[in-house]
């Protein structure tokens, strides 16, 4: 009866591992970034205006002043045909991103993903600006740009749209804030122009995401994934700064080059800095509105009287496509978070994605990746189905011994180590394949929940889209129906609590893969539709064996 056993052991790993994961959503210990602790007792104007420190030239001197101007701001819409995107001319922050081609709902195409808004339901901004020895000759968030004009549309025929916006300092400094939006790409290029006054100019550039903590009304016990801050270079890699992280305790750590992100379930926002040096990295929490930044600050640039510079970034806002993001920057891909088990999950979506190229359809690639899979551990099934039959081929006489040797467990043991031996037996024939399925089951889990490329796609008939839930269950009680199937198949455990346990496991099954992704259900569906099949003709010719 080990097979039985080795069974129910990987259904509550399986339900264990579910638990697990919810249960570290909320109290499990969080990622430590290596970082210094910044103290709490920071200039008051750098908190209220959320402006990082200026860069401290020799020489100067370092003055913090509040911006108040009360100049009224505009906003600038730019259309492409991925993205359609709000600039307000104070700071020239993204105040709102549209992702065209995205729908909130299958059901209600015109409503498209919102990205980036100043709603004050998840409210979720980009900003950008510069700072300097002398605040007056560099314009931060707060500060006011002119526009040339106040609406961009991509028009056919053209790939690229510039935005420009200009000020203007006290000294006579001139800055030049530029976007460039491109034809089919979500990531805009945010470059800083300066032209030094009379007097030379000195500072740098920074970029933060500025939002409030969303609400997770999506998220269940069996669909969650991350939502918060990540930072990235090829030293630390890949280190997730959640909500509670920023708000416990200031980031402040520099590092060569890298990117930092908010992401969430199949979208991100991303700053990538110009890659020329050391950039300080950096949050903060506003306990009074309830707000986190995340945020990275550029190395200081110093220029002559009437010299002129650059400060180049990158700024992205769209799905988690992780071919696309690998070629924007190195580790940007990372933010499609398969996991600890993602060397297993990366070469199961290059499979998808290539059968997916085949047929065009998400559901026939899932088909076609459960039989590639089958196939891979066929042997291995075989040898635990060929256990499986003769354990069931000797269940009858295992049966007669439980009844002869009653309560003495001593000597039933005995018994049925010889059985094994004469019978050529081996009880753990079953457990190897199992265990070695349980890492791919997990990680196609991973898979199909946290690829883009798979959200709202259709399959066929009523499965109109494999992200979600069979909205009539049909799935899900085809996938109990086979798990009943092949309990049949199996030796029936001599143990009553185990028969009644194993009575019980198709309708909890079937309860649980209710709420789960019907693009799941559908491959666990298939590959028991396989497994029925290749035990049956195992398990008969065992049984015509003399």
């Amino acid at each position: 009866m080990e097979n039985q056993k080795t069974l129910l052991y990987f259904t509550l790993f399986f339900i264990a591992y579910l638990l697990w994961a919810e249960w570290q959503k909320d109290y499990g210990p969080q990622p430590v970034a290596p970082v210094a602790v910044e103290s709490t007792q920071q200039n008051s104007s750098t908190i209220e205006s959320g402006v990082p420190s200026a860069v401290t030239v020799p020489g100067t001197i370092v003055t913090r002043e509040k911006t108040t101007s009360a100049a009224t701001s505009q906003r600038i819409t730019i259309v492409t045909d991925v993205l359609e995107v709000e600039i307000d001319t104070r700071g020239g922050d993204i105040r709102k991103a549209i992702l065209r081609k995205y729908a909130v709902d299958a059901d209600k195409p015109e409503v498209k993903v919102e990205l980036l808004t100043d709603a004050e339901v998840n409210f979720h901004i980009a900003q950008s600006g510069l700072v300097s020895a002398n605040q007056k000759t560099a314009p931060t968030h707060n500060d006011i740009y002119t526009a040339e004009q106040l609406t961009y549309r991509l028009a056919e025929g053209v790939d690229e749209i510039k935005v420009p916006l200009h000020w203007v300092g006290n000294d006579g400094s001139k800055v030049t804030k530029l976007y460039t939006f491109h034809r089919n790409d979500y990531t805009i290029n945010v470059d800083h122009n300066v032209s030094a006054g009379q007097s030379g100019w000195s500072g740098s550039q920074y970029m933060q995401l500025f939002r409030s903590q969303p609400s997770d009304e999506n998220s269940s016990m069996f669909i969650h994934t991350y939502t918060g801050g990540v930072i990235f270079n090829d030293e630390i890699k890949y280190e997730k700064i959640g909500f509670d992280d920023i708000q416990e305790k200031n980031l402040k750590s520099e590092m060569e080059d890298g990117w930092l992100a908010m992401i969430q379930h199949y979208f991100l926002a991303a700053w990538i800095p110009e890659n020329n040096g050391k950039n300080l990295y950096f949050s903060r929490y506003n306990a009074q509105a309830d707000r986190y930044t995340l945020g990275a600050r550029s190395a200081a640039k110093q220029l002559m009287p009437n010299e002129q510079g650059t400060f180049n970034s990158r700024f992205v806002a769209g799905p988690k496509l992780q071919y696309k993001l690998q070629e924007i920057e190195p580790g940007l891909e990372l933010t499609v978070d398969y996991g600890v088990l993602t060397i297993i999950a990366k070469p199961l979506f290059w499979w998808l994605d290539k059968l997916h190229s085949i047929f065009g359809n998400w559901g026939w690639a899932i088909i076609f990746l459960t039989i590639t899979v089958k196939a891979l551990f066929y042997k291995l099934s075989e040898m635990s189905y060929k256990s499986m039959a003769k354990m069931r081929k000797v269940a009858p006489r295992m049966k007669q011994m439980k009844e002869q040797f009653g309560d003495d467990r001593a000597a039933m043991s005995k018994a049925m180590m010889e059985l094994y031996k004469r019978e050529k037996i081996n009880p753990m024939g079953g457990c190897f394949p199992i265990l070695v399925q349980i890492p791919v089951f997990i990680s196609l889990y991973w898979v199909l929940l946290e690829s883009v490329e798979m959200r709202q796609a259709p399959f066929a008939l009523w499965l109109d889209n494999l992200s979600v839930k069979d909205p009539y269950f049909v799935l899900p009680v085809i996938m109990g129906v086979s798990m009943f199937i092949q309990q049949k198949l199996n030796p029936a455990p001599v143990d009553p609590m185990q028969q009644k346990i194993f009575q019980i496991m198709p309708f909890a099954f079937t309860a649980m893969f209710a709420f789960f992704p019907s693009g799941l259900v559908l491959y666990w569906v298939v590959n028991n539709i396989l497994s029925i099949t290749q035990q049956y003709v195992i398990t008969k010719r065992i049984e015509n064996e003399k």
